[in-house]
């Protein structure tokens, strides 16, 4: 039965996580929406320059809503360590998103603006959020899921030790 409810607490922070970062991503995006569409159509400068303009601006409100909400109970006494890995995580969903808008403009002559978006905002984004959460809380912000994890294998084990001592 503590298993079972080890295992439920360790989902439930994990959906907490997930709903977090997914908030900070949804505010990301439009960020990420706005400066791509005003960079193209106000400024007229090229697809692919907006779109690292637009990823690099989310990329930083992405960070601020991270480090100080979603995964503001980690450890900040690496903060270098913490940025220089965010940066290169960020770096690498960047090339990912902003790969595929290329891909999709240059590569398959898909030139509107709505095919641009569709490639940056929804398929290049998408696949680059998956790559980002996994890298951040895998990397970046590693205190809160490695502290997760330990807490269940603690819980775990002292179930364990539990049954085994009713034997």
């Amino acid at each position: 039965m503590s298993q079972r409810r080890a295992v439920r607490s360790r989902l439930e922070r994990l959906a907490r996580e997930i709903a977090k970062f997914g908030a900070v991503g949804a505010i990301g995006f439009v960020v990420n929406f706005l400066v791509f569409n005003i960079c193209v159509h106000g400024f007229h400068l090229a697809v692919v320059r907006s779109g690292v303009i637009a990823t690099a601006v989310a990329i930083a409100t992405n960070y601020v809503g991270n480090r100080y909400w979603t995964y503001r109970d980690c450890d900040r006494s690496r903060r270098s360590r913490e940025m220089s890995l965010f940066l290169l995580f960020s770096g690498a969903g960047l090339v990912i998103e902003n790969g595929i808008l290329a891909l999709s403009h240059y590569g398959f002559g898909l030139a509107s603006p709505l095919a641009d978006n569709i490639a940056k905002n929804v398929i290049g984004l998408g696949i680059g959020t998956v790559f980002r959460f996994w890298s951040y809380r895998t990397w970046v912000f590693r205190a809160q899921a490695v502290e997760t994890a330990e807490s269940f294998l603690a819980s775990t084990d002292a179930a364990e030790a539990r049954v085994e001592a009713r034997k």
